[in-house]
């Protein structure tokens, strides 16, 4: 018994069109999943700040939204800026999207720089924060929504 070709195209153009279409729509949910929304309340890693994400742009922004502590941007590079209160500052500004995050600036109340820096999705209710130096060295957090 012969098995029959007739049905599969024989022209390698048409197989790499009908593969392409397959791999688009396969790619379908890894799209969605990449563009999954991020806005509402995450809980820093270290539990000192709540911070309020939300759709900005292409991206997303990040304001502080509640803080332990004395709640005061201390260590502002401008004098001016140094006895106003936290909740409110925007310290995440996340409007180029790369991969499977984005990428922008974070602001660091703690030591008053800012960073180079990326936010991304690593579950429903998990994400990366990173700002780096140099785009070498990196310091990571994870952030967990609250519900």
């Amino acid at each position: 018994m012969t098995t029959s070709c007739a049905n599969r195209p024989r022209d390698p153009m048409i197989r790499m069109a009908a593969f392409g279409l397959l791999f688009l729509a396969s790619g379908g949910s890894a799209l969605a999943q990449k563009t999954s929304d991020l806005s509402g309340l995450w809980q820093t890693e270290t539990a000192g700040s709540t911070v309020r994400i939300a759709r900005c742009g292409n991206g997303y922004c990040g304001t502080i939204a509640a803080t332990a502590g004395p709640g005061v941007d201390a260590k502002n590079p401008d004098p001016a800026l140094r006895t106003r209160k936290l909740v409110g500052v925007q310290i995440m500004q996340a409007g180029t999207p790369s991969g499977a995050g984005f990428e922008g600036s974070l602001y660091n109340p703690n030591d008053g720089k800012t960073y180079a820096g990326s936010v991304t999705p690593k579950g429903p209710d998990t994400i990366e924060v990173a700002g780096c130096v140099l785009s070498v060295l990196c310091k990571r957090q994870t952030w967990r929504r609250i519900r």
